[in-house]
C-alpha cells in the first residue's frame, strides 16, 4: 500500500475563524485504494479539515493537490470536478425528492432543454450494481432507513466521477447492521479503485477498516499509527492526549422505588402505523434501565410519548405515580425529568440561539434565569461558562449560536443542560451519539453519579457496548414491545443481539438443546 501513488497530499493547510485556531499547518497524505482513518476529539479540526479540501472553507495557508497536481479548489464544484466527493455527517438530501432526482440535483442529465431521468436511472443502477448499492431508483427519500439514505449520498459522489471519498463520521446514525454493510461497501469502492478518508470517533471502527490512521488534537497533526500494530487504548490515549478508561467503572445500583411506570402503551409512528404496541415498563430511582434494540422498532415513539414530544393512542404513562399521559413537554419537565433527545438537531438545542440560551431553554421563566417578565442575562452567562467548562464544551464564547459547532460539542452543551438540573428521571437516548472516547468517558461517569444520586435512568442505545456496560437491568426491543427483560449479569451479547433479531430466549434454548 505504501508504494501506490498518493491521489491526494495536503500541505501545511491552516484555518482560523474569530478566536479558533481550527487548522494549524496540518499535512497528511492519501494513497490510492487506501482508506485513511481521521481520529480526533470534537473539535480538533477534522471537519474543518475535510471542508476545506471539499471546497466550503478556503484556507489561509498551505496548499493541496491532487495525482501530484496543485489545485485551486475555491467551492464544492472545484472539488467534484477534481475527483472529489464527500458524504456529510448530516445528509445532504431533499426528502420530497426521489433518489434519481437528488442525486441528478446540480448535475443533471438533459436531452435537448429536457432532464433526461431515464437515462439517469441507467447510469445509477450500473453504478449501484457495480459498486454493490442496492436502492430503488423512484423511491422517495423520506421513505428511506437512514442506512439507504447514506447508500444514496455514496452514489451522488459517484455518479459525479468521485474517485477519492470523504466519509464524515459515517456510522454515527447508523444501525451495527447498517455499519457492517457500510463497510462492505467501502471495501467494494477500494477494490474498483476508489480511495477514502474515513472520519470516526468508534476506535474499533477505526482498527477494522482503515489502512492507516492520522490522529488531530488542537488543530494539529499529534500522530500516526499503523491499525495493525495499534490498539483500542493506544489510539485513544494519543487521542485525546491522556490514559483513557474504556471500561465503566460502577459498584451495584441499590434500586428504590418506581419512578416510570408504563403500562400496555400504544403509540403511532409518523406514517400513521402503530409503532409501540402494548409495551409495559418500569424505571426505578437509583436504576439504570437500558433499552436495546436495532434502530426502527419504536425506540424513538417510546421516548417521544414518555417526554411529551409525541400523543399517545392508548395505555398510560406515570412519573412518581402522577399520570402525565396526556401531558405537555414543560409539565413532564416540571415533574423532574431530563431529556437528552436522539435527533438534537429537530428536540435538543435552537441552532440560531447562542449557547447561553441553549443551556437555559427548560428554565429560562425560572429563577434566578429570570426576574418576573424580565431575562437576567448575567445568571444565564454565569450559568453557560460554568457548564462549558464542567463539560469541556469547545467553544470560542457563549455567546456564538450553537448551530456552529461540532456536533460532538453540540450534544456536550445538551448533556450539561440536561444532567445540571435536579432530576428524578433521566432519560437519554443515543447519549454519546458522535463523540469522542474522553467525552464518552465523562458522559458515562456522570450518568452512573445520576444513577447513585438516586435518579431513574431510562437508557436507550442502538450501541450494545454502551447498554452493556451501563446498564443495570436490560430489555430488548423488538416490533414495538418488549420481548424479554434481564438483570446485566444474565445479558450476554450473543443472547441479547438473538433477541434484537426477534428470537426469544426459549427459541434459542431449543436451538441450543437440537
Amino acid at each position: 500500500m505504501t508504494d501506490s501513488p498518493v491521489v491526494l497530499e495536503v500541505r501545511g493547510l491552516t484555518k482560523r475563524f474569530p478566536g479558533v485556531l481550527a487548522n494549524d499547518h496540518i499535512s497528511l497524505k492519501l494513497r490510492k485504494g487506501q482508506v485513511l482513518g481521521l481520529l480526533g476529539e470534537n473539535g480538533a479540526g477534522k471537519s474543518t479539515l475535510m471542508n476545506l479540501i471539499y471546497g466550503l472553507y478556503t484556507p489561509d495557508e498551505g496548499e493541496i493537490l491532487v495525482n501530484g497536481q496543485l489545485a485551486h479548489i475555491k467551492n464544492p464544484n472545484d472539488a467534484i470536478a477534481l475527483g472529489i466527493g464527500m458524504v456529510h455527517q448530516h445528509f445532504q438530501l431533499v426528502p420530497v425528492l426521489t433518489v434519481t432526482e437528488n442525486i441528478m440535483l446540480g448535475n443533471e442529465t438533459t436531452r435537448g432543454p429536457f432532464l433526461n431521468r431515464r437515462a439517469a436511472k441507467t447510469r445509477i443502477l450500473e453504478i449501484a450494481k457495480h459498486y454493490g448499492l442496492d436502492v430503488d431508483p423512484d423511491a422517495l427519500v423520506h421513505d428511506l432507513s437512514v442506512g439507504v439514505q447514506q447508500r444514496v449520498e455514496i452514489i451522488k459522489a459517484l455518479y459525479r466521477k468521485a474517485d477519492v471519498l470523504i466519509l464524515d463520521e459515517p456510522t454515527a446514525v447508523l444501525t451495527p447492521q447498517e455499519a457492517e454493510g457500510l463497510f462492505a461497501i467501502m471495501r467494494t469502492l477500494l477494490d474498483r479503485g476508489v480511495s477514502i478518508i474515513f472520519i470516526s470517533h468508534k476506535l474499533k471502527e477505526i482498527l477494522e477498516i482503515c489502512d492507516h490512521v492520522t490522529v488531530l488534537r488542537g488543530g494539529k497533526v499529534v500522530g500516526q499509527a499503523d491499525p495493525k500494530q495499534s490498539t483500542q487504548e493506544s489510539l485513544a490515549s494519543m487521542m485525546v492526549g491522556r490514559e483513557v478508561i474504556l471500561q465503566v467503572d460502577k459498584d451495584e445500583a441499590h434500586p428504590g422505588d418506581s419512578v416510570l411506570v408504563i403500562h400496555d402503551l400504544y403509540v403511532k409512528d409518523d406514517r400513521d402505523l402503530m409503532a409501540v404496541s402494548g409495551l409495559s415498563l418500569e424505571v426505578r430511582a437509583g436504576e439504570i434501565l437500558g433499552i436495546a434494540g436495532v434502530q426502527g422498532n419504536g425506540q424513538t415513539e417510546l421516548v417521544e410519548a414518555i417526554t411529551g414530544l409525541r400523543s399517545l393512542d392508548s395505555g398510560h404513562i406515570l412519573i412518581e405515580g402522577q399520570d402525565v399521559s396526556h401531558a405537555k413537554p414543560r409539565r413532564i419537565t416540571e415533574h423532574g425529568v431530563a431529556h437528552v433527545p436522539e435527533d438534537r438537531q429537530k428536540n435538543g438545542m435552537v441552532s440560531d440561539f447562542p449557547i447561553k440560551d441553549n443551556m437555559v431553554l427548560q428554565t429560562y421563566y425560572l429563577g434566578p434565569f429570570s426576574i418576573g417578565i424580565i431575562a437576567n442575562e448575567s445568571a444565564k452567562d454565569e450559568n453557560a461558562r460554568k457548564l462549558v467548562k464542567q463539560y469541556d464544551v469547545r467553544t470560542p464564547s457563549i455567546y456564538v449560536n450553537i448551530g456552529t459547532l461540532s456536533g460532538g460539542n453540540q450534544q456536550k452543551a445538551i448533556v450539561a443542560r440536561e444532567f445540571s438540573r435536579p432530576s428524578r428521571l433521566l432519560i437519554v437516548a443515543q447519549p454519546t451519539r458522535g463523540l469522542d472516547v474522553g467525552s464518552i468517558e465523562f458522559i458515562h461517569k456522570q450518568i452512573i453519579k445520576m444513577r447513585d444520586e438516586g435518579t431513574g435512568v431510562l437508557l436507550v442505545s442502538a450501541e450494545l457496548d454502551e447498554i452493556l456496560s451501563l446498564s443495570d437491568q436490560v430489555a430488548v426491543m423488538y416490533a414495538g414491545k418488549i420481548i424479554d427483560k434481564m438483570p446485566i449479569d444474565e445479558a450476554d451479547r450473543e443472547n441479547i443481539g438473538l433477541l434484537m433479531a426477534g428470537v426469544k430466549r426459549q427459541q434459542t434454548e431449543a436451538v441450543t438443546h437440537d
